[in-house]
């Protein structure tokens, strides 16, 4: 059985066993917490260096590989565009969901289940960047499910793990792309590491001068204690090059507790805690933070899929307005930071607790992302 078909499974037997949806939201979190848990041993998986991504078969997306790149994949709707100059550097969210009984704290290259959601997520999100530039998505040992869920020691060192592979395919793509724009994107677990990527590899470094945005989605950052290490601006403006973009995506009612949480747990890339700092919130719909935006301003949210690939997806403009929340307040405010949807839309099976449409960050959003990041660009270009 696929791993995240176990998952959804497992989810389901809790809301039975608790007797309610309203039990689940509430307490669905850390049920699934109890059973998505790796039970087995840290193991240190092999490090991969530079040379190892020259290789094809590391990378999930390459341009010079489009029988197996499933960024350019385009929904219905969209129309098909020649790429733009820039090299997009995109990290896979978790795809890595493997039974606590059977998973490692990081994700063997070779499994299968992983890989498939992962294409699946470079289908999706990966694909938004396809008009602006040709996109280069690095396989790497992803930490498990598990490791957001429970704060132990080998979370730290499954994290960092699958960080060390990041840096050293991040070293590879400078090699191929010595030269122009580069855009560089993430989500959840991808973003976290480009969080760390942007503080080590980005930051005071040449390689800055050439980014043209850093969309670091999904994934809660400090204006206090993230930004101030990462070496590029959070993003103002619309058409604002070389700056960073965050969200987070929630209905409403929204229970943010989880994310909150774990903003509160995770250090500042300053290295100091982020604790009730104020979080980055860039509305998608309108490129700037702190913002409202009707339905209307909706380019396109990918709708429900039919088919077990996602390929069937259409484009529909107008479906989702959006507000970020508490318009730049402390991370103390509930709302305060996160990317308020309204009524809760109707996308697919996996919302998780509390309201929160993280796995559909970019889908809600598809057409604007895509805008947005040409937009960039093109101002990339004329201030350069």
């Amino acid at each position: 059985m696929p791993a995240r078909k176990f998952l959804y499974i497992i989810a389901g037997l809790i809301v039975l066993t608790l007797g309610s949806a309203l039990s689940y939201r509430f307490w669905g979190q850390q049920m699934l917490g109890a059973v998505m848990v790796p039970s087995a041993a840290f193991h240190e998986p092999d490090r991969l260096t530079p040379q190892d991504y020259a290789r094809h078969d590391l990378w999930l997306a390459r341009p010079d590989e489009p029988a197996t790149n499933d960024s350019l994949w385009l929904p219905q709707g969209a129309k098909a565009a020649k790429p733009g100059p820039a090299a997009v550097f995109f990290i896979h969210p978790t795809s890595y969901t493997a039974p606590f009984n059977l998973a490692q704290w990081n994700a063997p290259l070779d499994d299968k289940d992983s890989e498939s959601a992962a294409r699946r997520y470079i289908m999706t999100q990966a694909s938004v960047f396809t008009e602006a530039g040709k996109v280069w998505a690095p396989r790497y040992h992803q930490a498990h499910m598990g490791a957001f869920m429970a704060h132990r020691s080998e979370s730290v060192k499954a994290l960092h793990a699958a960080y060390r592979d990041i840096e050293a395919a991040f070293k590879a793509f400078l090699i191929e792309n010595p030269a122009g724009p580069i855009i560089l994107a993430g989500h959840s677990q991808g973003s976290l590491h480009l969080l760390r990527l942007l503080k080590n590899e980005v930051a005071g470094k040449d390689v800055a001068k050439r980014i043209v945005a850093a969309y670091v989605v999904g994934w809660p950052v400090s204006l206090t204690e993230d930004i101030p290490a990462l070496g590029l601006p959070a993003c103002q403006n619309a058409d604002q090059a070389g700056c960073i973009l965050s969200w987070q995506s929630f209905a409403e009612p929204a229970d943010t507790s989880s994310v909150r949480n774990a903003y509160g747990w995770y250090r500042g890339m300053t290295g100091k805690k982020r604790n009730d700092t104020p979080m980055l919130c860039i509305n998608p719909l309108t490129g700037t933070p702190d913002s409202f935006a009707p339905a209307s301003a909706n380019k396109g949210t990918l709708a429900p899929s039919l088919q077990l690939d996602g390929k069937d997806a259409r484009l529909i403009p107008g479906a989702v307005g959006a507000r970020c929340g508490g318009l730049g307040g402390s991370a103390s405010d509930k709302e305060s930071g996160f990317l308020l949807v309204g009524t809760p839309p109707q996308l697919g099976p996996y919302v998780l607790p509390g309201n929160n449409y993280h796995i559909y960050d970019y889908a809600l959003f598809w057409g604007n992302v895509r805008a947005d990041a040409t937009r960039r660009l093109t101002s990339f270009l004329q201030q350069r």
